[in-house]
């Protein structure tokens, strides 16, 4: 009878390790195939960001043009 439960159990045992191999196979399967996809948050911030880098670009080349001084209106 004690060799009986030995085997019971140590199929048992073979039995858990092996569901747990298939489930570590299926998370870094699941892992593999996880696309980032941004959330309605990260768009709008990243959609501001982009806004605001090119309002920037396009105040400072206005700036360069009206803070230039005319060549005829120097002081000599």
């Amino acid at each position: 009878m004690n060799h009986y439960q030995d085997e019971c159990t140590a199929e048992y045992n073979r039995q858990r390790i092996t569901d747990e191999f298939k489930q570590i196979r299926l998370e870094q399967f699941a892992l593999k195939s996880w696309v980032a996809k941004p959330g309605r948050f990260a768009r709008m911030m990243f959609n501001f960001a982009n806004w605001m880098i090119s309002t920037g670009k396009q105040l400072q080349s206005g700036m360069k043009s009206w803070l230039s001084i005319p060549a005829d209106s120097r002081e000599r």
